[in-house]
């Protein structure tokens, strides 16, 4: 395990942890103490995310969720039941399903969009407030976007849900405010990820720089390891302009 021991006896949940920046997370979560539970829907990228933490000392579950779906969110968090506590949620499952201007999108595209990245991050957010609470306190980290502050027109929905989520942090920081529970929302920008880069339009952000996933791990590092009525209700931008 690396030399880092600060979430030692912790439990994390990651969600979108089969790949990119969820699974990065997972991993420096894992290397600093905490049994991180790592949740998508591609078994085989869960098993060997869970393979290689445990290479290096760390512990860590595989639970295959589809974070559209109540009773597999509710699964998943049962895992933190079984393990005692929960500590952290690091809501980072989200995509963009639908793209292009609003009268090129369906319904249908509206409503995937919607629950990939809003209704998913309502009830893994529903599922962990009361085992936060139980744990005398924690963390709640949703993974935004910079389109849910700006509007981009060729990715409509998903800025209009990203807006949403958004919405959601504030929303759950106020309510829990008198809680030791924050809420924080990352926006990483352009990071290089299936669905990142690929979709990063140099001229309409120029002088913005596109990442690797480890560059958002140091800043998810210091919203878990913030004391638990630190900061909330807050945007921690690692784009290179104004939001």
């Amino acid at each position: 395990m690396s030399a880092d021991s600060s979430l030692r006896g912790k439990v994390a949940i990651v969600t979108g942890a089969g790949r990119g920046i969820g699974r990065s997370i997972a991993k420096a979560y894992g290397a600093a103490g905490a049994h991180v539970i790592c949740a998508a829907r591609t078994v085989r990228q869960l098993e060997d995310l869970v393979t290689e933490i445990e290479s290096h000392g760390g512990a860590a579950s595989a639970v295959p969720t589809d974070v559209t779906d109540e009773s597999a969110v509710r699964h998943l968090y049962s895992r933190a039941d079984e393990l005692g506590r929960l500590d952290i949620a690091l809501l980072n499952a989200g995509g963009l399903p639908a793209r292009g201007p609003i009268e090129t999108n369906s319904l249908d595209d509206w409503q995937q969009t919607f629950d990939l990245n809003v209704t998913a991050a309502f009830l893994c957010a529903r599922e962990a407030i009361p085992r936060l609470r139980s744990s005398g306190g924690g963390k709640l980290i949703l993974i935004g976007s910079g389109t849910g502050h700006a509007g981009v027109d060729a990715f409509s929905a998903y800025s209009c849900a990203k807006a949403a989520q958004w919405m959601l942090t504030r929303v759950l920081a106020d309510g829990l405010r008198d809680d030791p529970i924050s809420v924080n929302e990352i926006v990483p920008g352009p990071v290089e990820t299936t669905a990142g880069t690929g979709n990063f339009d140099a001229n309409r952000f120029s002088g913005e720089w596109a990442k690797h996933p480890d560059d958002v791990v140091p800043l998810a590092m210091m919203l878990a390891t913030q004391p638990d009525r630190g900061p909330t209700g807050q945007t921690y931008s690692l784009v290179r302009r104004r939001l």
